[in-house]
């Protein structure tokens, strides 16, 4: 009678880890997704709700969209490692791909261009106009800010930079006349809304440089990770991924290697 109760005791354990490990394999895996903020947080929603929601429908993973106030803000919460994905800045890929450890596994497959905005209307035509200006800037973004003012310091133009929250939030100041010039980008550029992007006129364009990451946490599985990468590269396959691609602004997504960031780690920007 002992040992058919030992039996009885094996076969229950045996059957509640079973019960527990299926449950385990039904459980959708949940990601959480950081996006550098360019926008104010409602729009950056409903700038990636869209995509968000056919990454989920074709992988089959939970993913939730994580926005940030702003800069400062996001790079805390990259700092800490708070995000399973992100989507981030050439620059802040190359900071913190050393500590957390962020793996980058994709990425736009257009280059990134920094541009330097005014007014339509502006009296403003050359660089050499901007000397003693005052310009709006978003406090850390790498090709909307560092860039511009790197190459204006190297053509002797001084200029007094003001930072404002996004590059949405640039745009906005130039078209209300707070300041008479700002950095963005061409991505942000052209996805404002078309009677506000009529009213600004591009100034400069720098060359194009390696763009924004789409890296995960060490965490993250690379089983996981594959398959991200696999639907993202997918995407411009067919006729609803390159409609969402286009919608969001991108022309395709490629498969990323932590050396495509070299040209940016060679600039030396501390």
């Amino acid at each position: 009678m002992g040992n058919i109760n030992k039996y009885k005791m094996l076969w229950m354990v045996l059957l509640l880890l079973s019960i527990v490990s299926n449950a385990q394999a039904t459980t959708p895996v949940t990601l959480s997704f950081g996006i550098v903020p360019q926008e104010r947080p409602t729009r950056t929603v409903d700038l990636w709700t869209e995509l968000i929601k056919e990454i989920e429908r074709r992988s089959g993973y939970h993913i939730q969209l994580k926005t940030s106030q702003d800069i400062s803000t996001f790079e805390h919460r990259l700092e800490t490692g708070e995000f399973d994905l992100v989507y981030m800045n050439p620059y802040e890929y190359t900071v913190y791909h050393r500590t957390p450890g962020y793996q980058v596994f994709a990425r736009e497959e257009k280059k990134l261009q920094p541009l330097i905005i005014v007014r339509r209307d502006s009296s403003i035509q050359k660089l050499s106009d901007l000397n003693g200006k005052t310009m709006a800037f978003v406090p850390s973004a790498f090709a909307a800010t560092i860039l511009p003012l790197a190459y204006l310091h190297q053509q002797g133009i001084s200029v007094i930079p003001k930072f404002v929250d996004s590059h949405e939030s640039v745009y906005l100041s130039i078209i209300n006349g707070t300041y008479p010039a700002g950095g963005g980008i061409h991505r942000s550029f052209e996805r404002m809304v078309p009677e506000l992007r009529a009213s600004l006129r591009v100034l400069w364009a720098i060359p194009p440089v390696t763009p924004h990451a789409i890296a995960a946490h060490p965490r993250v599985s690379h089983v996981v990770v594959e398959q991200l990468q696999r639907v993202l590269i997918n995407l411009k396959h067919d006729v609803t991924g390159r409609k969402i691609l286009k919608d969001h602004g991108f022309t395709g997504i490629i498969a990323a290697h932590d050396n495509d960031w070299d040209d940016i780690r060679a600039l030396k920007i501390q």
